[in-house]
């Protein structure tokens, strides 16, 4: 074989080198780009229902405010006729006495939640116990539900944003292999603008190690759970 024959071979083969690797990069290249666009897509909702969950969050917890604050009002106000009570007992006015108890039933069945009526059944019996007053707003975990369905919906919140966050961040590792792809994309395009061989090798194995750089990457970055559908 002539020494002009094995240039020309060896000439062919790099360029059906550079031919292959300009198509697996181009490929490549569309499917990071793909991939970066459907965690950005999933970012945006996820950033939307974070936003709209925590919008409900702080409307519940203002409504869990407002409910016990009007739970405090009607608990003063059984509270201070339980202390008439208590007083018309004492001086033996049984009429005053029976009308409070009247009130104080009444305002119990008819404003009181089934949350509060149990608490405040516990603080009498625990007052009784302890020997002295007991509200019952002590009682363990009773003001924590007042806020339930807003701590819930706030930690729905929290999640969704965390998720969007780790979107937004896969997002831009996805991008970052696209531009690395872009600039092999470029190497391999100038490749046969040099006429020395020599140039082109280097080139080539500069293309071939940024490639592999970008796909191992690439491949360390998790794909959505949507992505097929």
């Amino acid at each position: 074989m002539s020494e002009s024959t094995q240039i020309k071979k060896q000439r062919l083969t790099l360029e059906l080198v550079v031919v292959i690797m300009l198509g697996v990069t181009a490929i490549c290249t569309a499917w990071a780009s793909w991939v970066s666009s459907v965690h950005s897509s999933n970012m945006d909702e996820h950033f939307v229902k974070s936003n709209h969950l925590s919008s409900e969050g702080n409307s519940e917890y203002n409504a869990g405010i407002q409910a016990l604050m009007m739970d405090m009002m009607v608990y003063n106000n059984v509270n201070s006729l339980i202390i008439d009570l208590h007083f018309a007992e004492a001086r033996g006015d049984y009429d005053e006495a029976e009308k409070a108890e009247w009130k104080i039933d009444a305002l119990v069945s008819g404003n009181m939640s089934d949350e509060l009526v149990d608490a405040f059944n516990w603080s009498i019996d625990e007052s009784e116990v302890r020997g002295e007053y007991v509200s019952p707003f002590e009682k363990e975990g009773f003001l924590e539900t007042y806020f339930e369905i807003a701590l819930e919906l706030l930690m729905e919140a929290d999640d969704a944003l965390a998720q969007g966050q780790g979107d937004s961040a896969h997002s831009d590792s996805f991008g970052l292999a696209t531009v690395i792809y872009a600039v092999v994309l470029f190497l391999l395009g100038i490749v046969n603008s040099f006429p020395a061989e020599r140039y082109k090798k280097i080139l080539l194995c500069i293309s071939a190690a940024a490639f592999l750089v970008a796909t191992i990457y690439m491949l360390t970055i998790p794909l959505p759970s949507n992505l097929f559908g």
